[in-house]
């Protein structure tokens, strides 16, 4: 299994009650989402497991679950801090024109003049619109605004163009 087959989709964070349940910091939106992407795969002891989710739902902000082989809290303590990785495969099929975070997340940023600004480091959620965090001779912050600010997108050269000021 390599990094490109997988993606992080959110981590083990703490117990819950006394039955086998985690609570889970989920990366999906909407958050419980993370529960249709079973089986899950998870680091133990080194080792790459696979999971079966036995049962989950939203619990007040986060996410609760229980894992197949898990009927306590003593053995679900293993768990804690865990990350969560799923196969790309699991993930909806997207339409040409919508990208999922960690597509965008390591793609050369140029402005359409040719400058190049950096590389996407990650993306922030700010309500309005998202923000990419471009990493290069310094930070930016360019928010991701399609037709506006973001002008190209091209999967295949792992390249965004931006109409965007360098001197921002």
């Amino acid at each position: 299994m390599t990094q490109q087959d997988t993606i992080q989709a959110g981590r083990i964070s703490g117990l819950y009650g006394v039955r086998g349940w985690v609570k889970v910091y989920s990366y999906t939106q909407p958050r419980d989402n993370i529960i249709q992407y079973s089986p899950w795969l998870i680091k133990l002891n080194g080792q790459w497991r696979k999971f079966e989710i036995a049962e989950g739902r939203a619990h007040g902000k986060g996410v609760i679950v229980r894992l197949e082989g898990y009927q306590d809290r003593t053995g679900a303590t293993e768990l804690i801090g865990s990350d969560i990785e799923i196969r790309r495969e699991q993930l909806p099929e997207l339409t040409e024109d919508e990208y999922y975070w960690s597509e965008l997340e390591g793609m050369e940023v140029r402005t359409n003049s040719g400058q190049s600004l950096g590389v996407v480091d990650h993306l922030l959620e700010t309500g309005a619109n998202d923000v990419l965090v471009i990493k290069g001779e310094r930070e930016r912050l360019i928010p991701y605004l399609r037709d506006d600010v973001i002008i190209d997108i091209d999967r295949q050269k792992k390249m965004i163009i931006v109409d965007w000021d360098p001197d921002f």
